[in-house]
């Protein structure tokens, strides 16, 4: 089952990235660490009472003008509906109810998306708590008054959040379609390829305020079995400001990933594998997601005989942190090459689920010790014991080891090659947990 997903909406400097900085609290270096995804905070997990979800900081106003933030934030609030399950709206208590604070409001009442009311900066509830009654104004049911600075109210807060989850799980489940998210930059031809595999033009987002994330769902049966394509076409902006594009582009492609079995990485063929592709693909590479990469408008791209093995080799390059993923050289627009889509689609969705037996495993692994010794440093040498797999989707494998420091990124990549080599594991990632376990007497 995915993640809930929580969107923080607000003004400017009501204090949106301190309240999503205590949220993500040291988890954010991971995201921020992992190869490929962007630098700029904008998402994060956290786990509150064993629940996960994901916190998304909307962001991105800027104060030029009174106009210009009302616009920026409806445009903000209207992610947030698109998107989350649980949308936070935070206000500033020393600023007090401002006229921008009712319009976006009244956005989110007319969403019918669970909100959360949040009165920030409230360093003394007894000083503040007139103040926070003010907000009831808006609408949105109780204000929940914190401090993010001093992390004050900021468990009643979570414990509030996960408390709108409960609904959510039970719908999931029954939903057991695969679900297949479309991702990629603005304009590589994501809801063309949706419009051609539905057979039909088909709206996937509408711009009308109050749509909800499902309007961007699309069943799609393909010899007998149908599939959920999750377009993230994404609302369309009228600023050209590119941060703030690439910004919600990254937003809607966590929320999507977050959500498919597979992912497909849409990239254009006429501008060639870039950074921006990178980031975003390591969105489905840091949530151990299928992927399957898919150039499109290779129907523009002048060829020659070595055309595909140089695209091939610029993607592997730039994206060398998921070798594993399956290229495919499609046109939305011609249907070239369409029909193998679903075929490596549901290799993708086998190879991710797929179980190998532990003493198979052990075999391989004992094998590839003997054909390459393990690192050495300071009279002790890593020894492997044991591997064994603990789970799928993705497949994740634990190996106990003697001196859990020894193992070397360099190695743990030798021995992943050598599971590959054998099962293949095409079109997902693998996860291995080192565990140390001493010999006695040692």
């Amino acid at each position: 089952m995915s993640k809930p997903i929580v969107a923080i909406v607000g003004r400017p400097n009501v204090g949106k990235s301190t309240l999503f900085n205590v949220l993500a609290g040291s988890r954010i270096s991971i995201v921020q660490d992992t190869p490929g995804v962007t630098r700029d905070r904008i998402y994060a997990d956290v786990s509150w009472t064993d629940q996960e979800f994901t916190i998304i900081d909307t962001g991105g106003i800027e104060p030029d003008s009174q106009d210009i933030i009302l616009s920026q934030m409806r445009e903000q609030a209207q992610i947030a509906i698109d998107t989350a399950d649980v949308i936070l709206m935070l206000t500033d208590v020393r600023q007090g109810l401002v006229d921008a604070d009712d319009k976006v409001a009244d956005m989110l009442r007319r969403s019918r998306k669970p909100v959360v009311l949040v009165v920030n900066k409230v360093d003394n509830f007894e000083k503040f708590m007139m103040d926070v009654y003010e907000f009831y104004n808006l609408g949105l049911g109780e204000p929940m008054p914190i401090s993010a600075a001093s992390r004050l109210g900021i468990g009643d807060l979570l414990d509030q959040v996960i408390g709108l989850f409960a609904d959510r799980s039970q719908d999931e489940a029954e939903d057991e379609r695969p679900k297949i998210a479309i991702i990629g930059k603005p304009n590589t031809g994501k809801s063309s390829l949706v419009n051609r595999l539905c057979g039909k033009d088909r709206v996937i987002v509408s711009d009308i305020a109050g749509t909800t994330r499902d309007a961007i769902d699309t069943p799609v049966r393909h010899n007998g079995q149908e599939y959920v394509l999750i377009d993230t076409a994404g609302i369309r902006r009228k600023s050209k400001v590119k941060g703030e594009i690439e910004r919600y582009s990254i937003i809607r492609a966590v929320t999507a990933v977050e959500r498919a079995d597979v992912v497909i990485l849409m990239i254009d063929a006429t501008e060639g594998v870039t950074e921006q592709d990178a980031k975003i693909a390591g969105i489905a590479h840091d949530r151990g997601k299928g992927v399957m990469i898919a150039v499109n408008k290779w129907d523009l791209v002048e060829k020659d005989d070595k055309t595909i093995y140089r695209q091939s080799e610029r993607i592997r390059e730039v994206l060398r942190f998921m070798s594993y993923a399956e290229i495919l050289f499609i046109s939305a627009k011609t249907g070239q090459r369409l029909h193998k889509l679903f075929d490596v689609i549901d290799m993708v969705i086998q190879n991710h689920s797929m179980r190998v037996a532990t003493g198979v495993l052990n075999e391989i692994m004992t094998e590839a010790v003997a054909m390459q010794q393990p690192p050495y440093d300071k009279g002790k040498r890593l020894r492997l014991y044991y591997i064994t797999q603990v789970s799928v989707k993705p497949p994740t494998f634990v190996i106990f080891v003697n001196y859990k420091q020894l193992m070397h990124f360099s190695y743990l990549r030798y021995i992943e090659n050598r599971i590959r080599e054998a099962f293949g594991f095409r079109g997902t990632p693998l996860r291995f947990i080192i565990r140390e376990r001493r010999e006695s007497g040692k």
